[in-house]
């Protein structure tokens, strides 16, 4: 087993994967800037992420750093560009000089954002286009992890996440115009008997391969675990739009299609920026170089049913023996 330190841990993504991690059986080691006041499920370690010999000592004796932490106050983001950069590129980069100076892999969870939404399916070699200022920002932070670990570094990008927060009671944040909160909100008003508006319009996310947070954490272990390198895409098998998704969510859960509606977003729920249309992610090559079976989207909303109903998380991709 791996010793594993990973920074975002207390997120909604960085918690899922530092939960599968744990029960994979690896030691877990999540860096964190300040003591939390409510104690993760997972030992903590207070380390200065500005510093890049802090997080060299943080992460002395470690195998692995899974880099899953951002900044998301995009208004914040796009108004200090400083801020912005440091928060993401320039964080990338401590981490990486960190990981390098004691020889462990670094994983930086990436996103379909860093592509400009007009090719469907896009491969794994893609090195993206992105159409805002948070795209640029995660494709910066990619470029980090080919020019300073090439042969050792592995970039996962994530799409269209769907799952619940581990370590917040709360769930996460309603529906966006990306695609990261679609299920659960849909999921929770369609129960509670409300209507659920599918946002459509020009500055919207339409079409995406959803994958699930606990899933994600799942090939996290299994690139860890192989020691592999280079670019993959953490998505289901299947593409999908908006509205689709919406209906076939409602198959899953039972629930009430007729509750459905279609509007544009309201003003404040857009997106300052630009949004990609289309981030639809091939993960062929990705199954290919970590030997991963099937994943297609009804499996994985029956699994994120059954962590909704029972509190159990759920994923398809078993540790490797």
């Amino acid at each position: 087993m791996a010793k594993i330190a990973i920074t975002g841990s207390n997120g909604f993504v960085g918690g899922n994967i530092a939960h599968v991690l744990k029960l994979a059986g690896h030691e877990v080691v999540a860096l964190v800037r300040s003591t939390p006041v409510k104690a993760l499920p997972w030992e903590t370690k207070v380390t200065d992420l500005s510093n890049i010999d802090s997080i060299t000592d943080a992460i002395s004796g470690f195998d692995a750093i899974v880099h899953s932490a951002i900044a998301n106050d995009f208004n914040r983001l796009q108004q200090d560009r400083i801020y912005a950069y440091d928060s993401f590129v320039g964080l990338t980069q401590r981490v990486t000089h960190a990981a390098n100076r004691v020889g462990a892999q670094v994983v930086y969870v990436s996103s379909g954002w860093v592509m400009d939404g007009t090719t469907h399916m896009v491969l794994e070699s893609d090195p993206g286009n992105p159409v805002n200022f948070y795209g640029v920002l995660k494709s910066l932070s990619e470029q980090v992890i080919r020019d300073l670990a090439p042969d050792t570094g592995a970039i996962a990008r994530i799409e269209g996440v769907m799952g619940i927060h581990q370590t917040q009671e709360v769930g996460p944040r309603t529906q966006d115009v990306g695609f990261g909160y679609f299920v659960t909100s849909l999921v929770n008003d369609l129960r509670a008997g409300k209507t659920f508006t599918v946002f459509g319009g020009e500055r919207v996310n339409k079409v995406t391969t959803p994958s699930a947070a606990a899933e994600c954490g799942a090939e996290i272990e299994r690139i860890i675990s192989r020691k592999a390198a280079g670019t993959f895409h953490l998505v289901g098998d299947d593409s999908i739009s908006r509205m689709d998704y919406a209906r076939l969510v409602c198959e899953v859960f039972d629930l009430d299609s007729s509750l459905l509606r279609e509007e544009d977003p309201p003003e404040a729920d857009l997106f300052p920026g630009a949004v990609p249309v289309d981030t639809s992610l091939s993960n062929k090559e990705t199954k290919r170089a970590l030997g991963l079976g099937p994943t297609p989207l009804r499996q994985l909303l029956v699994d994120l049913r059954t962590e909704l109903d029972t509190g159990k998380i759920s994923f398809i991709t078993k540790p490797e023996k």
